[in-house]
């Protein structure tokens, strides 16, 4: 049997020094090589007939099959597992879902580092911006920041390999590596008129799941980056750690948070709307019931007056947790629109360490909203540029504070 867990995760966007990767699906059958000089053959399937499509006839597959082992000029060096996660990721690539993937036993591996929200790297965020690599925010703490990289930076080197060529993927999987080993990227800066060579040494990068503070205004200040397994505990011990503190509103930042499992952005929500209210529901289409999640009523923050901030970077259940609040409890979203990643996943565990993350359901917030494709528009847009960044400004966090300060009638 496999096991099943949700996943609202962005596959696009920005993505961490983390690739995610596409993969390949093996499954329902069974094949035996016999050890011919020439060529490798199929000698048996088992469960041949298990969900056999009515009218597909699939020996065409086969006869494929024997034509490559037999006439193909290389067949010496056939790798038959590596044809058949080919095969099968063909298959699941005609879907034209880009959400719908197979990940062979080496990417899921990786996949469910970056969801755990640790792997090895140099930790940073990275983005392709007018055709180069560019470096959109180094993780705090991180190899990178202790290199010297800097937000805005262009790579245009990885290891001496131009990095101009590469497509994001390639790029994330040079620079990623195991821990201790160096990667030298040749970058230029906004403030430089040459590039430089920087030597990052990669280490285990533990994503900083939640970040916060109270301002001297009692404003609360949290940051989610991802809606991974521990996020919710994380969540739960803030809420523990601020217990006899006087917090008079929130500011709940989701900027460029690509998203995460649905259980844990339901969870998250109940700390901020009653019990019973609807989280989000699900749309399985094909006359199959919808599925509605509700708040589990925790209660902590239901009376809180709060702000969200969002970006274009801000998917599925970023999505799902902003819309909640905005339907809810009208709860204002200052920033840029989001992505719009209105799928949800459910991931399947495989024979021999696979995975397989297919598309079950599209997701509509409480009042009937479909992000899919159209995202979420904040109430109040706001830009935030790269030489804000370069200069440490925020100025969609200072239009935060103005609206929170609002709401919580706080004088400036």
């Amino acid at each position: 049997m496999s096991s099943k867990k949700y996943l609202i995760i962005v596959l696009g966007g920005l993505i961490l020094i983390s690739v995610l990767g596409t993969g390949f699906f093996w499954g329902g059958y069974k094949y035996g090589l016999s050890k011919l000089p020439s060529s490798e053959s199929v000698t048996s399937v088992a469960n041949k007939n298990v969900g056999q499509v009515s009218g597909v006839d699939f020996s065409l597959f086969w006869d494929t099959w024997k034509d490559v082992q037999e006439k193909y000029v290389g067949r010496k060096n056939l790798d038959a597992q590596k044809m058949v996660y080919g095969a099968i990721s063909g298959m699941v690539n005609s879907l034209g879902d880009p959400y719908s993937v197979f990940l062979e036993p080496q990417k899921a591996k990786k996949f469910m580092e970056d969801v755990q929200g640790s792997f090895d790297g140099i930790g940073a965020e990275i983005g392709l911006r007018n055709g180069f690599i560019t470096v959109v925010k180094p993780l705090a703490g991180s190899p990178a920041v202790r290199a010297g990289l800097k937000s805005g930076d262009k790579i245009l080197k990885i290891d001496g390999k131009d990095a101009t060529t590469l497509s994001l993927d390639e790029a994330i999987s040079m620079i990623r590596g195991p821990k201790g080993t160096i990667v030298t990227l040749t970058v230029l800066s906004l403030t430089d008129t040459k590039p430089k060579e920087i030597k990052i040494t990669r280490d285990t990068i533990s994503v900083p799941i939640l970040t916060y503070e109270i301002t001297k205004d009692n404003f609360l200040k949290a940051s989610l980056t991802e809606f991974s397994e521990d996020a919710g505990t994380k969540f739960n011990q803030m809420v523990r750690q601020l217990s006899g503190k006087e917090v008079k509103g929130m500011i709940l930042d989701l900027r460029s948070n690509p998203g995460g499992y649905l259980e844990v952005s339901q969870d998250i929500a109940s700390y901020f709307i009653p019990e019973g209210q609807t989280i989000v529901v699900e749309d399985f289409g094909n006359g199959q019931a919808n599925k509605t999640y509700r708040s589990f009523g925790y209660k902590t923050f239901e009376n809180m007056p709060m702000v969200v901030l969002v970006d274009e970077g801000s998917a599925s259940a970023s999505e799902i947790l902003a819309g909640a609040l905005r339907d809810n409890r009208g709860i204002s979203l200052v920033g840029k629109k989001t992505f719009g990643k209105g799928s949800v996943q459910e991931l399947n565990d495989l024979p021999g360490g696979s995975k397989l993350k297919v598309t079950i359901a599209r997701w509509l917030t409480p009042k009937g909203y479909s992000i899919a494709e159209n995202g979420l528009e904040p109430d109040i847009k706001v830009e935030l540029t790269e030489e804000d960044v370069t200069a440490g400004k925020d100025p969609q966090m200072d239009r935060a504070i103005e609206v929170l300060k609002q709401a919580a009638n706080v004088s400036k």
